[in-house]
């Protein structure tokens, strides 16, 4: 009998000089193909970067041929995981040496590397996450201002924000008085409150069910000024539009950050559209996308990468000039 096409193995091969791959469903059209040359220039890596599109929804045997593959490859340095961050560890966990400790509380991974000779799984986002958020709020702004932070949507990136939000509380750091989180979905929020109630979650937290627009509308409307609104659903990028109608009512004096940089960008559009009359502060996510990826080139190619100053804003400025 014929193997359906998505369980035949992909074809990996060998290369030829030190790679680090990019695994994900259409890597070629990320702009980090034409970033990472620039980046490997400046840094001096000596390294090219390979995409490995994988289907959503692939074969555990095709999570473990490339996990396989990279462990065995004495060129093959490590990578950055996207979208496959649970799957691929569920169908290859026993191919990994270590975790660190946030993909042991995740049960994920979005980056692979090796140190000597043992394969160890990164899950960076709580880091990035952390590192973009502090870089977009100024300074005390909670002491300062009061309110509130309000995710929406219930994903990886929402749950990396509260665990990195968990561990600042604990340290005596400025953090939100109150978190809401929003979904589409019972079973998203479900699994973030069962991972909270596992760490003992340090912030009061609302989780709210919002499977319409109009039920997010209502939530960013009750917020108190100063608030904090973010967009961590994908809508935007991932899929056009926003979790929020065009009725919906920022914050007075409030902070609107957008986890995407690029795509259609609504929800940007609509907080822009009341900057003015709100005196609302907006980011977009290009200084995510830029932690994002160094935190894991980092990590794969054992160096020291800024997280702030000169050093990180050359690297950012370099991005831009590569994506035009």
């Amino acid at each position: 009998m014929t193997k359906p096409a998505e369980d035949l193995p992909i074809d990996l091969p060998a290369p030829v000089e030190p790679t680090m791959y990019f695994i994900g469903v259409t890597t070629g059209q990320s702009s980090i193909m034409r970033v990472f040359p620039a980046w490997s220039r400046h840094l001096g890596l000596g390294a090219v970067m390979r995409g490995i599109d994988l289907p959503p929804d692939a074969r555990p045997a095709l999570y473990r041929q490339v996990v396989g593959f990279i462990k065995a490859d004495p060129l093959s340095l490590g990578g950055l995981v996207t979208t496959h961050k649970i799957t691929l560890l569920k169908a290859a966990r026993d191919l990994f040496d270590d975790l660190d400790p946030y993909a042991r509380t995740l049960h994920e991974i979005s980056s692979i590397s090796k140190r000597r000779g043992r394969l160890i799984g990164h899950a960076k986002d709580p880091i990035t996450a952390g590192a973009a958020y502090e870089a977009t709020l100024p300074q005390s702004h909670w002491a300062r201002n009061g309110g509130h932070l309000c995710l929406l949507g219930a994903g990886g990136s929402s749950l990396a924000l509260t665990l990195y939000l968990h561990t600042k509380r604990h340290a005596g750091g400025d953090t939100p008085a109150r978190l809401v989180v929003t979904a589409h979905r019972t079973a998203n929020l479900d699994e973030m409150r069962e991972i909270h109630k596992a760490l003992g979650f340090g912030i009061p937290i609302d989780y709210r069910l919002t499977p319409a627009p109009q039920a997010a509308d209502a939530v960013v409307n009750a917020l108190p000024a100063g608030s904090m609104v973010v967009n961590a659903t994908g809508l935007g990028k991932d899929a056009p539009g926003s979790p929020l109608t065009g009725a919906a009512v920022f914050p007075a004096d409030g902070l609107v950050w957008d986890f995407n940089y690029r795509g259609d960008l609504v929800f940007l559009d609509q907080a822009r559209a009341q900057a003015a009359d709100r005196a609302l502060t907006i980011e977009d996510g290009w200084v995510y996308f830029i932690h994002g990826w160094t935190r894991v080139i980092a990590e794969v190619f054992a160096i020291d990468i800024p997280m702030e100053g000169p050093g990180f804003d050359t690297l950012s400025r370099i991005a831009r000039q590569a994506t035009g």
